[in-house]
């Protein structure tokens, strides 16, 4: 029995939908552990398209059980909505398939307007959010003043709950100059969808100790990318959640040693979504074309995504801080049509050469890549199942990065359908 970890080894968007996808298949409980509905996967079945936001990859799949875990924070209409539009193409979501954790702490009304006004308000310092409350209401979890989906359950417990955290969002809003939020019909809207999100709630820390027992092989998926996390990426321009691996276990409810495998999805090239340092971008015709065969647009939010060189330092950087086991390396056919491709491999900092990247948002600024060349294969790699069958080029390229990275692929993509992948180890058979 294997319990495997997904995360993303860069600032997001690497592809997970697919590869998490294929692994859910394999898994028999599917658990989403940090972030909000800030981030998107999307899958193709059978030529449908789901496009999740907070749903776990797991819910498309029937006999799968799939987890919201306690790290997660939970737009409660956005998660009725979601589960109201995947039910509309055939999905089957009730109480036996689908769990929620009753320490889930929820984003309400005036988070999504928070994280509104202070994007506005920041100019050019702009972090670049998806402005969906998800960084007000992990405020209100580490301030202690939070709501959580337990709270729902008691009408006068959820009205002290309400009193404690409007006392301080209302104080902000009238400084702001705008209008007070009214306890009673936050209240009132709560209590009325309390009961479609309460029959899913659980203690998702003992469901979890029941699987193990079980037996039962766990799929733990990640959002967003470890580049983004708020302690390790590229601050302030992070997420508010800790995207790498080890959140896994605080964000669920269980050990570390539940944790057996931790794949690493990494796209070939590099994209970032919002601002932030980004040392490899590309703001040329290569950009364009890597953007446009690519397809690099949010999927929750439909944003451009900025695209650049494979950044090796930073990939090999977020390995060794996420105890990476295993890269699954993604839409390699996009490089197909590239006379040359680049891999960063050092930076230098006035004057002086790094080979990994600074904290200090001022000297990430300043860096400036340094470049290993590899000639491209200028043929089509799209569907191909075998790495016998990848042009020589590809191959030098593939086995270039795994070198440098310092952990083995154990899977390359050839497109962005589940099948046109290339396996090399299963994280689950090991």
């Amino acid at each position: 029995m294997k319990n495997v970890v997904v995360v993303g080894s860069q600032w997001g968007d690497e592809g997970k939908g697919k590869i998490v996808d294929w692994l859910s298949d394999q898994a028999d409980i599917v658990i989403r552990f940090q972030g909000g509905h800030n981030a998107g996967h999307t899958l193709v079945i059978d030529g449908v398209t789901y496009k999740l936001r907070l749903l776990p990859s797991g819910i498309v799949r029937k006999g799968k059980i799939s987890i919201i875990g306690n790290g997660v924070v939970v737009d409660p209409w956005a998660l009725l909505e979601e589960i109201k539009e995947i039910k509309s193409k055939g999905v089957d979501v009730n109480e036996d398939n689908f769990i929620i954790s009753e320490s889930a702490n929820l984003i309400l009304p005036f988070h999504r307007e928070m994280d509104e006004l202070r994007e506005d308000a920041a100019g050019k310092g702009k972090i670049g959010t998806t402005r969906r409350g998800i960084g007000p209401a992990y405020e209100d979890k580490v301030g202690r003043r939070s709501i959580r989906v337990m709270d729902l359950r008691s009408e006068s417990n959820l009205d002290h709950r309400l009193e404690t955290v409007l006392l301080h969002h209302n104080a902000i809003r009238k400084g702001l100059g705008k209008k007070i939020y009214e306890k009673n019909q936050i209240k009132k809207d709560l209590l009325k969808i309390a009961p479609e999100l309460l029959k899913f709630s659980k203690p998702v820390w003992l469901k979890i100790d029941e699987y193990k027992k079980e037996k039962k092989k766990i799929l733990f998926e990640g959002a967003q990318g470890i580049l983004l996390d708020v302690d390790h990426g590229t601050y302030p321009f992070v997420t508010s959640s800790n995207t790498v691996a080890a959140s896994a276990a605080t964000g669920t409810g269980c050990g570390p040693n539940s944790i057996h495998y931790v794949l690493g999805i990494t796209k070939a090239y590099t994209t970032r979504v919002g601002e932030g340092p980004f040392p490899t971008e590309l703001k040329n015709e290569i950009g364009k074309l890597l953007g446009t065969k690519g397809k690099e647009f949010g999927t929750v939010t439909s944003r451009k995504r900025r695209c650049g060189w494979f950044d090796g330092v930073l990939v090999r950087q977020t390995i060794k801080i996420s105890g990476i086991d295993g890269i699954a390396l993604t839409k390699l056919d996009v490089l197909d049509e590239l006379d040359e491709i680049k891999m960063c491999i050092k930076y230098e900092l006035n004057g002086e050469k790094l080979n990994y990247l600074p904290a200090s948002f001022e000297d990430q600024q300043k860096i400036k890549p340094i470049y290993k060349i590899f000639p491209g294969w200028k043929t089509s790699t799209n569907g191909i199942k075998n790495v016998d069958e990848l042009p020589e080029n590809a191959k030098k390229y593939i086995f270039a990065v795994e070198d440098f990275i310092g952990a083995k692929i154990s899977s390359i993509s050839t497109s962005p359908k589940r099948e046109d992948t290339i396996l090399i180890e299963n994280p689950f058979n090991l």
